[in-house]
């Protein structure tokens, strides 16, 4: 048996090499910290630049999460706007500007590959809010109450 596929596990697809998730199951510490720093200067340039380009223009992004690729070749962003769902009208425009962005990061970092950027919208906040609201429907809220009073009190 080969070591790579001597566990019976499945290996991921190329969406998880991209999305920074090894067959090993988790990003390394190196990747995570390259990955925060690449974050803190992509959100520095958006915070910083004003874009000629028409669709980004006057627009206010958040760079919520950075995942690399096991090699350091590839970068996955997350990206939003604050109070506003429409950002994944917003890719195509920063999907042009991804080889200026990079060849930014190449001169505020000190790495030895400078990772492709592909974005995506993140959608972590909108999921976030349904679950709540359904959490607050008068349904849940009453199977919830009577899961709760199942429970004996331990004093």
């Amino acid at each position: 048996m080969s070591r790579r596929h001597g566990s019976g596990s499945k290996t991921g697809g190329p969406a998880d090499y991209l999305a920074g998730f090894s067959s090993s199951g988790g990003p390394s510490q190196r990747q995570l910290r390259v990955g925060e720093e690449v974050r803190r200067v992509l959100a520095e340039l958006f915070a910083r630049t004003t874009f000629r380009d028409p669709d980004l223009s006057d627009v206010a992004i958040t760079v919520t999460e950075v995942r690399l690729a096991p090699d350091f070749k590839h970068a996955t962003v997350f990206v939003t706007r604050l109070g506003r769902s429409d950002v994944a009208a917003l890719l195509p425009g920063l999907k042009r500007v991804a080889p200026w962005l990079r060849t930014q990061l190449a001169h505020k970092l000190s790495i030895r590959t400078v990772p492709e950027l592909h974005f995506q919208p993140d959608t972590a906040l909108d999921t976030a809010m349904h679950v709540d609201s359904l959490l607050r429907l008068p349904e849940v809220q009453r199977d919830l109450g009577k899961a709760g009073n199942d429970q004996p009190d331990e004093d």
